[in-house]
Formats: structure tokens, sequence, C-alpha cells
């Protein structure tokens, strides 16, 4: 039986972050993994998605070429290049992971993996101890009740990044960031695409001017979507879904896109048996990341916390450092960037109005339109930048909508993250023309000194 300072079961983002920084810190690590390193996110989510969405950012780019003065025709959709750039960025970054792993001296084990005793995982036979088990093994694409998902006409996003065609017709059924990503992909091909969302808005657990402005660039795609009415069913008819609301409208495409959410990775395997709290199906853990059960760890999508790839390498981080006797400071999932990298993007960090004002703070509000933004005039595009701050203090949420507006959090995190005042910002000079400007611009109107701004 084979020992090691930690046993980490799912080598996706969670579990690879964690497995490289425990070896980093001098600790011998075992990494089982049932499918491929990396995981969802370097397989079937984010890489292969923004891969699908940068082509069809190429593709939009073909049709508007002559608003920049360039001559060009977009004739078609090559999917089967389309999938050879996706997989070869998915297999040098696969190959990269491979390198890391070896390199650490981690031990890389291929097999499903089954919890059989606190301390203890058995794989192909095979058991591995550990002083500390971390549990990482994931989540799936869920679906709802009664209908059943057949790869073909009625589909998961773990399908669609892997289509080989370009549907006519598409209804994506769910509006959240994996629905509203995949809409905007299609969109970009050539599809017609309607969503289906039983909330009010778009991405809902973003602001609500966050949503609504998504929308309206939305309408403008001529993107279609039905807000506020629930599924009821969907049927197949050779090559047709079709879908029926609870209010009766039907809609019916090619292909029906299933992305409800995901839900965690735990049935049988041996969590349960152990004593492990769980809800739901997700492992309950503190704000260290360690179950009810002493030694054993849990990390990502598994644990109800914010589905995101980055979260999973901080969890990771955090429970390596913990058991290399760091005494690591807990996340603040406030302070988590969030995007939504559909065109426009959706992009935030920290609090929204409504959540800040149910906190009970004072809130002060300022929104900078990017028309008043030089780089977004260049690159066409609409959207703003929201601030949410308490009154007289810090900036409790930063809250952008606009084409690349995701590659501006990494300033929002800090402001927020160190807890700086609109006047803390306002001093700091911003390249021009650059769409960075918009944050500070932001903050000037909100410090009193707006200058591309009325106020």
């Amino acid at each position: 039986m084979a020992q090691f300072d930690l046993v980490i079961l799912g080598g996706g983002s969670g579990g690879y972050a964690c497995a490289l920084r425990s070896a980093q810190l001098g600790l011998s690590v075992a990494l089982i993994e049932a499918d491929k390193l990396g995981g969802t996110c370097l397989h079937r989510g984010c890489i292969p998605t923004k891969a699908l969405l940068h082509s069809g950012e190429i593709a939009d780019g073909a049709r508007d070429a002559n608003h920049f003065g360039v001559n060009a025709q977009f004739l078609s959709m090559d999917m089967p290049a389309v999938n050879s750039y996706k997989d070869g960025v998915i297999a040098r970054l696969h190959k990269g992971l491979q390198g890391l792993v070896k390199s650490r001296n981690i031990t890389y084990i291929e097999g499903h993996g089954r919890l059989i005793s606190k301390d203890t995982v058995e794989v192909n036979g095979e058991k591995y101890t550990g002083k500390n088990v971390v549990l990482a093994t994931g989540s799936y694409a869920k679906t709802l009740p009664g209908l059943e998902i057949d790869g073909t006409r009625i589909i998961t996003s773990d399908h669609a990044t892997k289509l080989e065609y370009v549907p006519k017709s598409v209804i994506v059924l769910g509006g959240g960031v994996i629905g509203c990503e995949f809409a905007s992909v299609w969109k970009s091909f050539g599809s017609e695409v309607t969503i289906i969302e039983g909330l009010p808005h778009l991405v809902a657990l973003e602001d609500e001017s966050s949503s609504k402005l998504l929308e309206r660039a939305f309408r403008k795609r001529g993107i279609n979507f039905e807000l506020g009415v629930r599924f009821a069913s969907a049927s197949v008819n050779g090559e047709t879904v079709t879908v029926t609301l609870e209010d009766g409208k039907t809609f019916s495409a090619d292909v029906l896109l299933v992305s409800v959410g995901r839900g965690p990775v735990s049935a049988n395997l041996g969590y349960e048996e152990q004593g492990i709290s769980m809800d739901r199906g997700y492992v309950l853990v503190d704000d260290k990341c360690r179950t009810n059960v002493p030694g054993v760890w849990a990390v990502g999508d598994l644990i109800p916390t914010l589905q995101l790839a980055h979260v999973g390498f901080g969890e990771g981080i955090l429970v390596a450092e913990e058991i290399a006797g760091l005494n690591p400071r807990p996340i603040n999932y406030d302070g988590v960037p969030r995007v939504t990298y559909s065109e426009p993007e959706v992009a935030s960090v920290g609090l929204t109005t409504a959540l800040a004002k149910e906190r009970g703070y004072d809130v002060v509000e300022l929104n900078y339109d990017l028309a008043g933004n030089g780089k977004a005039q260049i690159l066409r595009t609409a959207g703003s930048v929201k601030l949410v701050s308490q009154k007289n203090g810090p900036v409790l949420g930063i809250h952008m909508v606009g084409s690349r507006v995701g590659e501006l959090l990494a300033e929002a995190q800090l402001i927020f993250n160190w807890e700086a005042s609109a006047a803390d910002v306002a001093p700091l000079i911003h390249a021009h023309p650059t769409l960075s400007e918009a944050m500070g611009e932001a903050h000037m109107a909100l410090a009193g000194k707006p200058l591309h701004a009325h106020g």
C-alpha cells in the first residue's frame, strides 16, 4: 500500500492546483483522475468554450470588416478547422500540465477512485493512503426531470464543445453563464438562437443593470429570449426538437442545449459511508475547506462555493498551504472575479446593488457609459462600468458590460479586495486610449471630479 502526505481524488482545477502547490512545499502527493488531467475546465469547459467564442469573434469581425475600411467577406464556418484549432489549444495546455505534474514528482494515477476509509482511496484494485485526503471530483452538467439527454438533438455543454456542424437553429434552456456563452457562439457562427430562462433576467446572479445591458445587446444581435417562464416539456420529432413552456408557448429548433447548471460528482464514491457531511450531493466544508472528518478536505465544484475554475485553483492552493502549516487566509468569495465571455462580456467583482443594500450598506452608485471611452469607440462596443460604493467609504462592487471588459477585472479585483475608495483610485493615471480608462473615469466621477463624463 503506497503512502503519501496527500492523496487527491480528482485532477481538475482544484485537484491539480492542490497537487502542484503541495509538491512545491515538499509534500508527497498522489493525484488520481478518472478521465484526463485538467478536468472539465480544460477539456469540456473554460478552454474549449473560449476558443469557440474567439472563432465566433473572428467570424463577426469578417462580417463587419467594411465598417473598419477592410474589404473582406464572411463565407461560412469550417467546423472541422474550428475544432482542430480548439483541440490544438487544449492539447498544448494538457501537455504542459502533464509536464508540470511530472516535473514536481507527483505520483499520477489514472482510474476511478473510491474513498474506502478516512485515509485511503482505492483505484484499479490498488490502495493509496494519505495523511490527508483531498476530494476534488468536480461536477457534471445537470438536466431537468423528464428531459432526457440524447447527445444529438438534446445536448449538454459537454456535447456542444464537440459539435461538428453549425445548427441552423438552437434553443438554449437556461440563461446563465453557460447558456449565454453558447448562445453567443452559435449566433456568431450563423445559427438562429432562442434562450429560455425561468428567472426574470439573463445572468441573474449579476447586478440587474448588467443583465439589462446584456439583454439589450443580445436583442441588437438578434438573439431571442423568453424570460420569466418555466420549461414544461420537450419532444424530438425526426430532426426537430420542440420545447413547450408552462404558459403554453412552443419553440422548435434543430438542437436543444440544456444549460440548467452543474451538480457535484459525489455519488457512489464512498463519501457518505465515511461519515462526511453532505447536502444535496455537495460536500460541506469550513472556511479552510476542511470536512467534518479530520484529515479529509474538499475543493472545487464538489463544495457549495462559486463553480469557477479559478475558485478551484484558490481552494486547492489554500488546502495545500494549510496542510503545510502556512496558515493561509480564508478565501473571500465576494472578492472573486466573475466573467460571462459572451459578446458583449459581463464582468464583475464584489457586491451587487441589491446585495449591498441587503447587507445594510448606505449605497452610492455611479454608471460610466463606455460611449465616452475612446477605445470602446474604436472597438465599436457599447456598455458601462458601474460602481457600487459605500457612502464615504470603500467600493463594494464593480460591474462591467462590453467587449473585452473581462480584462479589466485585475484592477477591479485589487480595488475591491484592498477596500479602496473612489478617492483612492481617482488620482491613478490610466493609459490612453485603453478600455482601462473607463475604470479610472468611473472612479473620478464618483469622487466628484469627472473628466470625460457628465457630472
